[in-house]
């Protein structure tokens, strides 16, 4: 009956998802997409979530782990000095990914999400396709292409496997992965068309960028009191090469002789200790050590409250293919984090930032970017107008809430729609498509 509570509550019930989540993330979760729409959005709406990943380092619990209302299957990892040690903690993830055959059989699955993953997404693929359960996948970075650029410009360590890895991934995500999943969701609009040009149909993508959970950025705020330092610029990020953040110290170099009290602090670190020696040594080069400093990584908290205390963040997106899809995570953080913000056009950072009102917008060049650093430093009150700004923006248009209920409308919507047509083998894909039966 309309209107009748019980008959109400059957419905709630049925409407609930059990998703088994199978991602590259690192357990305990941290990114957004994993831990702020899946460990927190979409299991406090009442779904179960269960994961497979892989311990974060050697300290860090593994094995059958509650994890919210569901549980986590947590392999092993290892210290990786050694390539062997490397190759085993390849092989402890993959034989926690085979788990998915067994809890595919004995649980009644709603769908099975893929995030990130390429190789050891077979096995998710192929138990699915057994036991006839829907299943997603999440492409939040290029990866195939990333490697490939990598290999090109001489910044892999080893740059052959790079190239091989890159072509494989490649082939592999857009001949097999995509094809045979019900839906793609994608990190931004300018992925969704990148995706296209491979052959992955625009209405078979869903945009979620970046995202925060602002309960948790709140109560750290609240510990943390902001403190102006000075005339200080924040970069929270990694220091990768390939984003040629070199740029940032050059920039700096040009904002010295207007304002000698200007200082640069990259907050992270980067994948391989020659990103952070490359950036020490431009600042050498330049005679601008001193007012430079790189903290490595430390916690998201303490992370937090050392941009709070920037007058200025900085948000640089390397005009090359790779980062134009991307949906810059750390300029939504700046926003929250209430600080005003200058960062490089870009697809979805231009006009954001123009939108919001929460900073300003140059050109990938040092002159145009020192410029606009001094037009801000030099005005305080300014920074704190678009911080408010910023602020106000992230909380009416990129909270975690509201990405959760699109990435559950977009659940609901692709569970009645047809299945996709899927590669009657893993082996047997034609011309970037898969081949109805």
């Amino acid at each position: 009956m309309p209107g009748d509570p019980q008959s109400g509550s059957e419905s709630a019930r049925r409407d609930r998802l059990t998703i088994l989540f199978v991602t590259s993330d690192l357990y305990p979760p941290f990114r957004p997409a994993a831990k702020a729409l899946f460990g927190d959005g979409i299991q406090k709406r009442g779904h179960r979530v269960d994961w497979l990943l892989q311990a974060a380092d050697v300290d860090t619990p593994s094995g059958t782990l509650a994890c919210g209302n569901g549980t986590a299957f947590v392999a092993r990892t290892t210290h990786q000095r050694t390539r062997w040690s490397r190759l085993w903690k390849h092989c402890l993830a993959m034989f926690n990914d085979c788990r998915v055959f067994t809890l595919l059989r004995r649980r009644p699955y709603s769908l099975v999400q893929i995030k990130d993953k390429y190789f050891t997404a077979l096995p998710a693929l192929i138990a699915a396709r057994l036991f006839r359960v829907p299943v997603f996948y999440w492409l939040a970075y290029p990866h195939a292409e990333a490697s490939s650029y990598a290999s090109s410009q001489g910044v892999a360590r080893y740059s052959l496997i790079y190239a091989l890895r890159g072509r494989l991934q490649q082939w592999l995500l857009y001949r097999v992965l995509l094809p045979s999943c019900q839906h793609v969701f994608v990190q931004s609009e300018q992925m969704r068309h990148d995706v296209a040009a491979m052959g992955i149909p625009l209405g078979s993508t869903t945009a979620v960028p970046s995202s925060v959970v602002m309960a948790e950025l709140d109560a750290a705020i609240a510990r943390e009191p902001a403190v102006d330092t000075g005339p200080v610029i924040a970069y929270l990020g990694t220091l990768q090469r390939e984003r040629e953040l070199t740029l940032l110290i050059t920039a700096l170099a040009l904002v010295l002789p207007r304002i000698p009290d200007a200082r640069l602090e990259f907050i992270g670190s980067g994948g391989m200790p020659e990103d952070e020696e490359a950036l020490l040594e431009a600042a050498r080069r330049l005679d601008v050590e001193s007012r430079v400093t790189i903290t490595g990584w430390i916690p998201m908290r303490e992370a937090w409250r050392r941009t709070r205390g920037a007058r200025v963040c900085v948000s640089p997106y390397c005009p090359i293919p790779i980062l134009r899809s991307t949906s810059p995570t750390k300029l939504v953080e700046y926003m929250a984090l209430g600080k005003a913000v200058v960062g490089n056009e870009h697809p979805e950072q231009g006009p954001l930032l123009r939108q919001s009102g929460a900073g300003l917008v140059c050109e990938w060049d040092a002159r145009d970017l020192a410029d606009k650093l001094v037009t801000l430093l030099s005005q305080p009150a300014l920074c704190r107008q678009m911080g408010e700004a910023g602020r106000r923006f992230v909380e009416q248009n990129r909270t975690h809430l509201a990405l959760t209920d699109l990435v559950l409308d977009r659940y609901r919507i692709s569970l009645n729609e047809s299945p996709p047509p899927v590669p009657a083998s893993l082996l047997d894909v034609r011309g970037g498509r898969g081949v109805s039966q």
